[in-house]
């Protein structure tokens, strides 16, 4: 472990965590990995295993602090934690199983830290660190799982805190145009659960481009589009944009959904809606959800609003069915929008200080329960 890394490590460390940050590597197979477990005041903590060739510590643990906050906002019996595969999650099958494999047996002695699905990662590959040390969520169903990004759980959740969102935001949700930047697991299903509440998808993108049509997108046949691995901009009906070319769009609810930090202060002045819905992990900076406050766009924060995989992967890890999952997402993150809303309008508030401060005093009470503190 290089110096670098090392105070690297120690800069953001606060009262609620790291708890533990462990660099892994296996030279053998190409193994480099860092996992962040941040909190386990309420347990050991449920977080996603991310491949991708390019984040840093930094970032895997404000992704690891987001899951202690989203955890905590849930009343889950578990804390926060983060890792990330280095890597392309388009290598060839045999050599992600491979790495996959690896990172599991390396995590085998951090029992405090259930992995699940994350970009990069899928159902398959929890069942491989399933099989090698029984310990992980979000598994296919065939071995008793709940397929979370099938369902679509997150992306149910994300509707929900639309539908909890819009009247304070001034807006309904029927007719609502809405715009998902980065039409992947989280994304699509999200556009589909609004769609059924009347919302209409004008707008969609992925990595390689994007689409916007003001009548109103065919949401299946974005879907299948990208089940063929194309991209949405190569969906005929419409004029294919660049990727970021979205954020300008005309339209009432912009879900990002893709890769952290796509809201910056260089770029959240582009924005034209009413409310942003945060599908994704960390998609805003904090001098970007500043702005979205001053300007007036209404921001649901992504550790309430898209936390709807954990609460399913809680409920799996309980033992519980999909039935149980959908009815303890939509109850959960529907109280949690409603709490923070209130407060944030007593107070004058973002939903994002309100919900930072509501579940900060839970994590502070679950903390001075514990004997070393």
């Amino acid at each position: 472990m290089s110096a670098s890394f090392k105070s690297d490590a120690f800069s953001f460390v606060d009262e609620f965590g790291p708890a533990k940050i462990v660099y892994v590597s296996t030279p053998g197979v190409g193994l480099e990995a860092i996992v962040v477990i941040d909190n386990v005041a309420a347990g050991p903590a449920i977080g996603g295993v991310r491949m991708a060739p390019d984040v840093s510590v930094e970032e895997c643990f404000r992704l690891a602090r987001a899951m202690t906050l989203k955890n905590a906002a849930c009343g889950l019996r578990h804390g926060g934690g983060k890792s990330v595969i280095f890597g392309d999650p388009a290598m060839p099958l045999h050599e992600k199983e491979q790495l996959i494999r690896a990172f599991a047996k390396a995590i085998e002695p951090l029992t405090d830290y259930i992995p699940g699905p994350d970009m990069g990662t899928n159902e398959t590959c929890m069942a491989y660190v399933h099989d090698e040390i029984g310990r992980a969520v979000g598994l296919p169903a065939e071995i008793g799982g709940i397929p979370l990004d099938e369902i679509g759980a997150t992306g149910y959740g994300v509707a929900i805190a639309a539908e909890a969102a819009a009247p304070f935001a001034g807006l309904k949700l029927l007719g609502a145009r809405v715009v998902v930047e980065g039409f992947g697991a989280v994304g699509r299903h999200a556009a589909r659960f609004l769609s059924r509440r009347g919302a209409i998808l004008v707008g969609a993108s992925d990595s390689r481009g994007a689409i916007y049509d003001a009548a109103g997108l065919d949401i299946e046949a974005l879907a299948q589009v990208r089940r063929e691995g194309r991209s949405v901009a190569s969906y005929e009906r419409d004029q294919a944009l660049a990727p970021d070319a979205l954020l300008s769009a005309a339209c009432d609810i912009f879900i990002p959904a893709a890769r952290p930090d796509v809201l910056r202060a260089d770029n959240v002045g582009l924005l034209q809606c009413r409310l942003v819905v945060q599908g994704a992990n960390i998609p805003a900076t904090a001098e970007a959800e500043r702005l979205m406050f001053e300007r007036g766009i209404v921001s649901a924060p992504d550790f309430i609003a898209n936390a709807g995989g954990v609460i399913c992967a809680s409920v799996e890890y309980a033992g519980g069915d999909e039935k149980a999952a959908f009815a303890a997402i939509e109850e959960k993150i529907s109280r949690n929008m409603q709490a923070i809303i209130a407060r944030a309008a007593a107070l004058r508030l973002s939903l994002r200080d309100a919900a930072t401060a509501l579940v900060q005093e839970r994590l502070r009470k679950m903390i001075a329960t514990q004997r070393w503190r």
